[in-house]
């Protein structure tokens, strides 16, 4: 009897730990490292015309340093293997990232930030350098910031964050079919959660 009792209380504490914090006023300075098992990176482009072919990647890092009282000095860098990219089609997959990506000799996809504006408290974006297929190109990332929580399960704190980011493929040398067969503009969409390093009372 005593443990049914205790249920509702469990899941009420539970409840609580797990409502996000909205304003990043309120959350701690700190570094942030990627949850892997809690992000995706997906990717989309035109197919002569008529479709959409999406995609995604299976491997990829993050780091995050954030200082809530100045924002916009934040720092992110990302990186994601060229050869995890997969499409459901082994065989295909091989050779995107063989013969479209050059995985061989530039096996990392890496964003850096330098530049970070806030458009509100659940927004902003980020201006950064695009290191893909051996070249770099300055790129944007819209983001949606969706709250920090004390991760129950990790007991450690974490930020969720969507990131948007619309990049030209023969900007970078990627394929050579004409753009009535694949479009130029390939649409890549982001979810993130990213835990913080460190004690939890730090």
């Amino acid at each position: 009897m005593r443990i049914r009792h205790l249920i509702p209380f469990a899941a009420l504490v539970l409840s609580a730990c797990i409502t996000p914090v909205t304003a990043p006023a309120r959350l701690p300075t700190g570094s942030w490292e990627l949850d892997p098992s809690h992000t995706s990176v997906a990717w989309r482009v035109r197919h002569t015309g008529i479709s959409w072919y999406v995609g995604r990647f299976d491997t990829m890092d993050a780091s995050l340093d954030f200082d809530p009282a100045s924002p916009e000095t934040a720092r992110l860098v990302a990186t994601v293997d060229a050869a995890s990219i997969s499409t459901g089609d082994t065989e295909f997959d091989l050779d995107l990232a063989n013969g479209w990506l050059n995985a061989g000799s530039s096996p990392q996809i890496r964003f850096e930030s330098t530049q970070i504006e806030v458009i509100s408290q659940a927004s902003g974006r980020a201006t950064g350098t695009l290191f893909l297929n051996g070249r770099e190109i300055d790129t944007v990332m819209e983001i949606d910031f969706h709250g920090g929580v004390l991760n129950p399960f990790e007991q450690r704190r974490a930020l969720g964050f969507s990131g948007r980011m619309q990049i030209d493929r023969t900007a970078f040398g990627i394929g050579n079919l004409p753009q009535s067969i694949v479009g130029a503009d390939v649409f890549i969409e982001i979810e993130a959660e990213f835990l913080r390093t460190g004690a939890l009372d730090d």
